[in-house]
């Protein structure tokens, strides 16, 4: 069987092609969530490092997971559609399979923590689910071996002052949806977009700096703004569609190249360059759909398109509330997504990127288009309840995916956030203990 990936391009309706692939009947729409979360010693906080997280994998694989290498190196697992990987940092990530609903992406969560309790009592690691790391210097954090991040340490600082901070210290949830069609797509790209303001703020849980308050309560998404490459993509307020996209993406700077198990460093050439044939290192080589595809993987803004429209701007959370975020958007995108564009496609620019920037300090309080996010966040809650029940994805006690809001709609009836939950705490006990092994005592599998 032929590999469509490694196919050579050979113009643009390739391109374009890789796309309209991506395409799913209403019937076979999915939802993907990716989970990253911290893991520190017990003893004193400091981050692990390759050889715990070795260990950790070695103590998986007896539970079906298969080590994954890269020259010799083992750099994570893989057991049917499910992936362990590890960040720059050794940030842990489940990257799940993709689920027809939440009750199935949360039941999976709930497995695999308990898989990790089993690592955690037998190793002298311990967690936390917060999404900035709170207690670490940049410079303590040890650094994963993989050929890609070395290059990226490099590279990245050069277009954003906090990208290492990005690489090194942050965690989140990215929830990936399916698309119908090119209209399909503009909605939920754009709706992923004009509330990415409030997904910052609703979802804050970060902070802390260095064990002290950071003045902001979702520092991840300061962070993230102050990255290379991330960011709102500026196409997101004007008619778009995938040639458009195309268009803005191939006019990155390739970041690094990996051809024939070789990694290369970029010169500041843009893929562009590289369908022109026009790359210096490879001497008027094509790229393939497989190097499209690993391009659109250095695009770190909040929103971005591979085969799967990939939602970006969640904070991590606890085992007790990771499906919070996944079930509100799904109520939105796959339930109520004309409701919910029609409320916001008509949001300006300027509206849209002056909450973007004051949300991670301003948190709920943050105005958008004349209403506070606390306000718009009653709204499209309602909005999201609406679109869960015409879903009406029962669990075995018969339940829909509703169960899964009761963390956001305590956050929203106190008007306080999680990060401000966590300052409290911190103000009363005046360290951050409290911080670590949380994951312990939570299941999301049904509240």
């Amino acid at each position: 069987m032929i590999n469509k990936l490694s196919k050579s391009i050979e113009s643009k309706k390739n391109l374009i092609q890789y796309f309209t692939d991506g395409f799913k009947k209403e019937s076979q729409l999915r939802i993907g969530v990716e989970h990253e979360k911290f893991l520190f010693n017990k003893d004193d906080f400091k981050r692990i490092d390759y050889s715990q997280i070795k260990k950790i994998f070695e103590i998986l694989k007896t539970r079906g997971w298969v080590l994954q290498y890269e020259k010799g190196k083992v750099i994570g697992l893989k057991r049917e559609n499910q992936k362990i990987t590890t960040e720059p940092g050794f940030q842990y990530e489940l990257s799940g399979a993709p689920f027809k609903n939440i009750h199935s992406v949360c039941l999976e969560n709930s497995t695999h923590l308990d898989e990790l309790k089993e690592v955690f009592s037998s190793t002298s690691v311990t967690s936390s689910s917060i999404a900035y790391d709170p207690f670490n210097k940049l410079i303590d954090i040890p650094k994963s071996p993989k050929e890609r991040y070395k290059i990226m340490t490099s590279e990245m600082p050069k277009g954003g002052k906090l990208s290492l901070d990005m690489m090194y210290k942050t965690a989140g949830i990215q929830i990936n949806y399916d698309f119908t069609s090119e209209e399909d797509f503009e909605k939920k790209f754009k709706i992923g977009n004009y509330l990415a303001p409030l997904t910052i703020a609703l979802f804050a849980n970060s902070p802390f700096n260095e064990n002290k308050l950071s003045g902001f309560l979702s520092y991840r998404g300061k962070v993230w703004q102050e990255t290379n490459r991330g960011g709102i993509m500026p196409i997101t307020f004007e008619k778009i569609n995938f040639e458009k996209y195309i268009d803005y993406a191939i006019n990155y700077p390739i970041l690094f190249l990996k051809k024939n198990g070789k990694y290369y460093s970029p010169n500041g050439q843009t893929f562009k360059d590289y369908l022109n044939g026009n790359l210096i290192f490879l001497k008027g080589e094509k790229p393939t759909l497989e190097d499209f595809e690993s391009h659109l993987s250095t695009i770190f803004t909040e929103v971005r398109l591979k085969k799967v429209i990939e939602f970006r701007s969640l904070d991590t959370c606890n085992f007790n509330c990771i499906c919070n975020g996944p079930s509100f958007f799904t109520g939105l995108i796959y339930g109520t997504l004309d409701e919910t564009y029609e409320i916001v496609k008509n949001w300006s620019k300027e509206d849209v990127m002056e909450a973007y920037f004051k949300a991670p300090k301003q948190g709920l309080n943050t105005l958008l288009n004349k209403k506070k996010l606390i306000d718009w966040a009653k709204i499209f809650l309602d909005l999201a309840k609406k679109g869960l029940n015409k879903r009406n994805e029962l669990n075995t006690n018969g339940q829909n995916e509703i169960i899964y809001l009761k963390h956001l709609e305590e956050i929203i009836r106190n008007k306080k956030t999680r990060a401000e939950m966590l300052i409290e705490q911190f103000n009363t006990k005046k360290n951050l203990n409290f911080l670590i092994n949380h994951d312990e005592n939570f299941s999301c599998s049904g509240f």
